[in-house]
Order: structure tokens, then C-alpha cells, then sequence
């Protein structure tokens, strides 16, 4: 089958509901397996349009990935919240990653919830513990799990397994599939330069979410530019439903096009970018 580049298209960004209220996700009744909400798919350099990295999971149980600026917000507006959530997964330690981690203690302390997993790499308890120690007002305010997560290792959180897989980044830093009992994977890539080992990781998965930082005119290292990822992506050639794009830098903005048109020269496997606030059904993708 022929496969094509193509864009997401932009149904599901929300700019607020009513007052008094949450946004209603963009996606059908929950079906049997999990989807992805898109909360935040900016970068460390804010543009005015999106926050920075998070995704909501719901398989069993609703699961945080990465927590930065502006995502307590976004979670606000879904049906879930923050008092749903108990469990965060961290990728690395970047502030465009984790810098809600404290502000999501204290919400669910207000909100009398007690009890928050936060797991990642190693150096995630140093980090939390960390953060308490600058904000000593929440020190034993909530009955906290810290667990870390080594390259190759897996794990079961929020009922759904979890394989972690080392990137290509400045600092460690994981990628992670999620397979729920019975339903499709969805890979998350996290931050990485181009690797055909990491887009590999992804093969057989409804879904795979990866870093797309700037346009190939941007000299960088530590993230991809369009055309170093698909050629990643075809030395990989990993069988998978969709690739989104995300992890956005103010220089992506108007060059969505050109940018698909640099994966699409190396890369024919359906590619599009991620927004804020849109939710994938991953049995639509399978």
C-alpha cells in the first residue's frame, strides 16, 4: 500500500471551554484500549501557541508524561484534571519537561488528593526531593512513590506495560512504549537527535510520537531537523500507523508544509504534526 505525508489536521485545538468548565476532548466515546491527548507539544522557547511537553495517557488508569510549563492548564480542561491523575512519567529532567512537577503537588494537595507516583530515570528522586527542598511548604503533604526507570527496563504503571529505551540527547533521557493489555502501542520518543535504533523501537505500533524540533535550516544537535528524521525513519522502516510531530520550536511555525515535504523526500509512511489538545484513538490507527 501506498502510504503518504500528510497534515493533522487542527478540529481538535482548543482555546477554553465554557466557564465553570472543562473543554470536551476532540475525539468518540471511550473504546476498549487507550488514547493519547496531546496536551502540550511546544518546546523550551514558548511561542504563544503551545505549551510545553505533555501527553495523557488513558489505558487503565489515566498516566501524565512529562509535566512542563502550561501543562497543569491543559489537564485542567480535560475530563480527567489533575485530581485524576496520580501517576506522572518522566522522560528526563529538562525544566520544558518537568517544570509543572511542583505546581501539580500542590494543585492536588489543595484539591485533597494525597497521593502522587512519579516515576523516570535515574535522578528522578534526587529531583523531587529537590524541588521539596526549594518549596519546604509541601514537604510530607502528599504521600509520594518515587521510582526509577533504567534503559531496557519494564515496567507496569496505570495498567498498562511500559518498555523504556535510552535517546540521543543532551542529557539521559527515555523513550517510551506503552502497551495496554489487549490494545494497540504508542511509542513516545522524547528528545532525541535522529535514530534509526529509536524509530525501530516503534515497529508494530499504532503510533509514534517524536521530536521534530526545527526546520532543516537550523544547525542543531540533540534534535532532529525534517530530513535527518526521515532518513532515520527509512533506514528503520518501522511498521507503524502514524508518526506526529511535536516538541515545536517557534522556528516550525509556517513551515509545516516544507518541513513534511524534507521527511516525505526520504520517509512514505503517514507523518503529520501534533497540536495542543488533540486526542488519538489509537484502535483507529491499529
Amino acid at each position: 500500500m501506498t502510504r503518504r505525508v500528510r497534515s493533522v489536521p487542527d478540529q481538535c485545538e482548543r482555546t477554553g471551554g465554557a466557564a465553570g468548565g472543562r473543554t470536551p476532548k476532540c475525539r468518540p466515546a471511550v473504546a476498549p484500549g487507550m488514547h493519547v491527548t496531546f496536551l502540550g507539544t511546544g518546546a523550551a522557547m514558548p511561542t504563544g501557541r503551545r505549551v510545553q511537553t505533555g501527553l495523557l495517557l488513558e489505558p487503565d488508569r489515566p498516566l501524565l508524561v512529562d509535566c512542563g510549563s502550561g501543562v497543569l492548564h491543559a489537564l485542567a480542561r480535560t475530563d480527567v484534571g489533575y485530581e485524576g491523575v496520580d501517576t506522572v512519567l518522566l522522560t528526563h529532567h529538562h525544566l520544558d519537561h518537568v517544570s509543572d512537577l511542583p505546581v501539580l503537588m500542590k494543585a492536588r494537595w489543595l484539591a485533597g488528593e494525597t497521593d502522587l507516583t512519579v516515576a523516570g530515570p535515574p535522578g528522578t528522586r534526587d529531583l523531587v526531593e529537590g524541588l521539596l527542598d526549594v518549596h519546604g511548604y509541601m514537604q510530607n503533604r502528599l504521600d509520594l512513590d518515587i521510582r526509577e526507570i533504567a534503559h531496557g527496563e519494564a515496567v507496569d504503571l496505570c495498567g498498562t506495560g511500559i518498555e523504556a529505551r535510552e535517546t540521543v540527547h543532551s542529557m539521559q533521557c527515555l523513550a517510551y512504549r506503552f502497551t495496554p493489555p489487549g490494545g494497540a502501542s504508542f511509542v513516545f520518543g522524547a528528545d532525541s537527535e535522529a535514530d534509526p535504533g529509536l524509530c525501530a523501537f516503534a515497529d508494530g505500533a499504532a503510533a509514534l510520537a517524536h521530536d521534530c524540533s526545527f526546520p532543516d535550516d537550523v544547525d542543531v544537535s540533540n534534535h532532529p531537523t525534517p530530513t535527518s528524521l526521515g532518513r532515520a525513519l527509512a533506514e528503520a522502516d518501522p511498521d507503524v500507523g502514524m508518526v506526529y510531530l511535536t516538541h515545536l520550536y517557534p522556528h516550525t511555525e509556517g513551515r509545516h508544509e516544507d518541513m513534511l515535504d524534507s521527511l516525505g523526500t526520504h520517509y512514505d509512511g503517514d507523518v503529520g504534526f501534533a497540536s495542543d489538545g488533540l486526542t488519538v484513538d489509537l484502535a483507529e490507527l491499529d
